[in-house]
């Protein structure tokens, strides 16, 4: 009864709100600004208790910092300080300006270290057997993609506090698999060589060194390159020392060692799980100013939790514990022994601010109501923090809270010049029941505009469905090509399932060794929950994501096609033994170690089930899930005789779009041009495609 009554409201509530202005085709598809909402003012620092360093926008595009008054909101332009700027290096990649600005670090295409000191120009190349196979400071492709981070352009070197020292990884690919890359460019075209080892092939050997800047000489660090063993970023303590995480190849056993300038290890933490341990969690370790412990971030306990330990790894309390996961630390307040850090423990769907002792006690929610936080920065006497929150219905706006949690003053709201012109869809977020009864998963929906609960519409899920990756979120967040779908009457809808980040490590955990399978039973749940909808048209519901969610699209019309009707996947990985060692081992250990968990999650395994209408879409240079994937798909499929439909952009990467715009116009005007004549099915809108002229 309720639920009636909710969506004849919803309807009528819709009906009543007379859009003013549509959407254009140029701003649902080829990225054209629609000015709905507008960036907020970047809040970069406490200058100190009653001032804060915020950097604007001026109207001509350039940013200037301003220092503002939390008690009165007046602001005063800063100036900048002067900084030593190094003049860029020609052949300089991940050129890196040591902290007291004397000196930048760099690689060249000979896979060599070099630095130069900036004022007298004096250049030293630190390293000297750099080859096409033994990288110094630069990433091998395994590196750069699954544990540095992309945001890591490939450096592989990092400066000591002091300016002294350089910690560098040297990479040994020799024996590495070489995967070849067609470009069908010119004449003949080439191949592109790329190291890529997939899973069970052999892996870069790697060896940490630090190089002193008094002798540029190198000091390895005490390791056997020859063992199978990854390494993360290192960091460097406060006492001087290189911080080194290791884990072994099947990446259930982690360690962190304390190196000194000599090479020489000790062992400072240790921790193993049963499952897997991520190598990629970047501020697993978070030092006190004082260098007299550090507060470490764990999941082992099936949640992420905080605990507090001295410099020598022993641990001194457990900070934080239950069935919530813990995000950033935001400050740690040596002095008054507390912890400020995000959690998502109200709702797995939001982020709130909380404090915590030292030992673990008095553990207390700084933020309020229902709304999701970002951005906290905590002010020097820790009486105050900025913050940006939001949640479906209201836009993100800043704010400045006191200690206690009450809203002292709105700074700004991201509210555009032209949001009120826009009738937005209703968003809602429910939970459905997993199949075994043990989660309640996130469903995030977005309703037509002027939804009339009487009629049937068609469903477009998009999704990712990647280990911790989660896309429901009580957030704003709306996009052109929403409110496109909105208008023209499609339910939109994101799933997120038991291994999304909502359940912890806990969740996370069904899906060792058998990566995708928990992921698309979550999904049908969900789909099949939506299919006893009255206003859904249950012969109309599709599924697109790409990479990992184009992975699950091809599941759900292959393994799920008695649930899923259509699909459109993006750059699909369809069978793990393709992809590359460090991500897939970590959940799905080596194919000879486990055989039937990647026969039971390849796409080929259910090909014979399919039986809706499949799009499958791939960049032909794609160097991350190459395609590879998609071939051996198309392959499966025209041997049993399955229709489908295939798009391939030439000499795109994984990202299509990336190196021609008209390449990312393109797939998203014939995704379109899809939806409209399998689920909406109406005619396309003129100016979808203007073959008059030159397609767009």
């Amino acid at each position: 009864m309720r639920k009636l009554f909710y969506l004849a409201a919803l309807a009528c509530s819709t009906a009543t709100q007379a859009q003013q202005q549509d959407v254009t085709l140029e701003q649902a598809f080829k990225g054209a600004p629609i000015q709905l909402v507008q960036p907020l003012p970047e809040v970069v620092k406490w200058i100190d208790n009653d001032h804060y360093l915020e950097s604007r926008k001026s109207p001509e595009g350039t940013w200037q910092q301003y220092s503002v008054d939390i008690k009165t909101g007046n602001s005063s332009i800063v100036e900048s300080p002067a900084k030593t700027k190094s003049t860029p290096i020609a052949g300089a990649r991940n050129q890196t300006t040591s902290p007291d600005g004397k000196f930048v670090a760099y690689t060249r295409t000979d896979n060599n270290l070099y630095v130069t000191e900036i004022a007298t120009g004096k250049e030293s190349r630190l390293t000297q057997d750099g080859n096409d196979s033994l990288l110094n400071g630069y990433a091998s492709w395994i590196y750069y993609e699954e544990i540095l981070g992309r945001a890591s352009r490939y450096k592989a070197f990092w400066w000591s506090d002091d300016s002294r020292h350089l910690a560098f990884m040297r990479f040994d690919e020799t024996g590495v698999p070489v995967f070849p890359i067609y470009v069908a460019d010119n004449q003949h075209g080439y191949l592109e060589q790329e190291r890529y080892p997939k899973p069970g092939d052999k892996n870069p050997n790697v060896k940490i060194g630090i190089v002193s800047l008094d002798n540029n000489q190198t000091t390895w660090a005490d390791f056997n390159e020859k063992d199978d063993q990854y390494f993360a970023a290192p960091v460097w303590a406060p006492d001087g020392k290189l911080w080194v995480q290791w884990m072994n190849r099947g990446q259930d056993n982690l360690k962190v060692f304390s190196v000194g300038n000599d090479g020489s290890k000790k062992l400072v933490y240790e921790e193993q799980q049963k499952t897997w341990i991520d190598l990629d969690d970047y501020d697993r370790i978070e030092f006190l100013s004082s260098g007299k412990g550090f507060i470490l971030k764990s999941d082992a306990s099936g949640w992420r939790h905080l605990s507090l330990y001295d410099i020598t790894g022993k641990k001194l309390a457990q900070l934080t514990d239950g069935q919530f996961t813990v995000g950033d630390i935001h400050e740690i307040d040596e002095k008054g022994k507390k912890v400020y850090f995000s959690a998502r423990k109200e709702n797995s769907a939001r982020w709130d601010l909380y404090s915590v002792g030292f030992d673990g006690k008095q553990m207390n929610r700084l933020s309020f109501g229902d709304y999701s936080f970002t951005s906290m920065r905590i002010s020097p006497d820790h009486k105050h923090f900025l913050t940006t929150y939001s949640n479906l219905q209201s836009v993100p706006t800043l704010a400045l809270v006191d200690s206690k949690g009450k809203l002292v003053k709105t700074i700004a709201t991201a509210k555009g010049k032209d949001f009120s012109n826009y009738t937005l869809p209703k968003k809602e977020i429910i939970r459905v029941k997993s199949t075994d009864g043990l989660f309640d998963l996130p469903v995030q929906i977005t309703y037509p505009l002027n939804f009339d609960p009487n009629k049937k519409y068609p469903v477009l899920v998009s999704i990712y469905g990647g280990p911790n990756a989660g896309t429901v979120y009580d957030q704003f967040r709306y996009s052109a090509q929403e409110l496109w779908w909105a208008k023209e009457g499609m339910v939109q809808v994101a799933f997120d399932n038991r291994s999304s980040g909502h359940f912890g490590k806990y969740g996370m955990n069904f899906i060792h060794r058998q990566l995708g399978l928990y992921e698309i039973q979550d999904f049908m749940a969900c789909a099949k929950h939506l299919k006893t909808l009255p206003w859904v048209n249950p012969s109309k519901v599709a599924i697109t994501g790409g990479s990992f969610g184009g992975y699950m699209t091809c599941m759900a019309l292959t393994y799920g096609a008695d649930v899923f009707d259509y699909g459109v996947a993006n750059a699909s990985v369809t069978d793990w033994k393709l992809y590359d060692t460090h991500y897939t081992e970590r959940f799905m250990d080596t194919p000879a170690e486990n055989p039937e968990g990647y026969k039971n999650t390849s796409v080929m395994t259910y090909v014979a089930k399919y039986k809706g209408l499949l799009r499958i879409v791939h960049g032909t240079t794609d160097d991350n899930v190459h395609m590879q994937n998609s071939i051996q798909l198309i392959d499966a499929m025209e041997d049993l005789g399955k229709h489908f439909e295939m798009m391939v952009y030439p000499n795109e990467r994984h990202g299509i779009g990336a190196n021609k715009a008209t390449k990312r116009y393109h797939n998203n005007f014939e995704a379109a041009a899809f939806y409209y004549r399998n689920l909406l099915e109406k005619p396309l809108p003129a100016g979808l495609w203007k073959q008059e002229t030159k397609g767009f």
